[in-house]
């Protein structure tokens, strides 16, 4: 099935928005490096099982719109561009959102900020945490960058070396990233003990292709849309740390997600053990209606690429009980 590709205007800028199916409406938010296209198998197997579901490319990516400046890529912001799909596609009846890897937070503080708009929330690989009283990115500096070490959200903070990196051969960026960060990678694949300083590709070795759920033509496809886009929009997503908790610390609405929930990630995701404690357990606090908290054995960070037909399934099993 070839869903149809629509600008759809929202927010203040125009999305491009892969749409497929009639019923009540899906949205499904994709993370870094990605695409519409990374949600390929859900859209099919949602919109044969009757939702409408929509799959917009993130402002920055694709043929969306790319606002150069980093702050048109904070929470405030993407947000509202979910929140206003809602409107141009299903204005008397609230939906659901899906989100993956930065899609997740997206996803879980779109439910939050409209909740109006929204009757329940899923995220993959990233699981749901309130801001606390550090900063993010402040915490990866302690433990990363002041002991020497490479964290890649260190790097993504200067506009400019990264994305020159990124882009110099967007399939090379795409191979190598999935792959080392997938269930297929041996274990030491993405190097722990990498020195601040070095940069994203640095030791990251080229699979042999196809994977098993990556093929030549994937990756040409994300290709040709790295190649459209660029890589600035997406690497400033992760320059608005500090203005996205000062935004959402001052929010009015409860940290506490009241909508039906669930979550699914991987046994060998590395989100998981970035940091020390337990997310899942943490993320449990902050969802009022969890109805389900799943780990796909092997699987790693590319959940809805890598187990295309599991996610697919909890999906619609959770989707039908709503």
């Amino acid at each position: 099935m070839t869903p149809e590709l629509r600008l759809i205007d929202t927010n203040g800028v125009r999305l491009r928005v892969a749409l497929a199916g009639d019923g009540p409406l899906v949205i499904l938010v994709h993370g870094f490096p990605e695409s519409w296209y990374s949600w390929r198998h859900q859209i099919e197997a949602l919109s044969i099982a009757g939702y409408r579901v929509a799959a917009p490319d993130v402002r920055g990516y694709g043929e969306s719109d790319r606002p150069h400046a980093v702050e048109a890529y904070d929470m405030e912001s993407l947000t509202g561009d979910i929140a206003g799909l809602v409107d141009a596609l299903s204005p008397n009846d609230p939906a659901v959102v899906v989100g993956h890897d930065w899609g997740a937070p997206i996803a879980w503080n779109t439910a939050r900020l409209h909740a109006g708009k929204f009757r329940a929330v899923a995220g993959l690989s990233v699981p749901y945490i309130p801001p606390g009283d550090v900063v993010f990115i402040d915490a990866a500096r302690a433990l990363f960058t002041d002991r020497g070490l490479f964290f890649y959200q260190i790097y993504f903070q200067d506009e400019g070396p990264p994305e020159a990196e990124l882009e110099a051969d967007p399939a090379e960026t795409i191979r190598k990233f999935y792959y080392a960060i997938s269930g297929d990678a041996p274990a030491g694949t993405w190097p722990i003990d990498k020195k601040h300083g070095d940069t994203l590709l640095h030791r990251l070795p080229e699979p042999d292709m196809p994977l098993p759920w990556l093929s030549e033509e994937d990756v040409a496809y994300y290709d040709a849309q790295f190649r459209k886009s660029g890589f600035r929009g997406p690497l400033n997503r992760y320059r608005n740390w500090h203005r996205d908790h000062a935004y959402l610390s001052a929010h009015p609405s409860s940290p506490i997600i009241a909508q039906p929930s669930l979550y699914i990630g991987g046994t060998e995701d590395l989100v998981l053990k970035m940091f020390p404690g337990d997310m899942i357990a943490a993320m449990k606090k902050a969802l009022a209606d969890l109805r389900g908290a799943e780990l796909l054995d092997g699987c790693g960070h590319w959940t809805q690429q890598e187990r295309p037909v599991e996610v697919s399934e909890r999906l619609l099993s959770w989707l039908a009980e709503l």
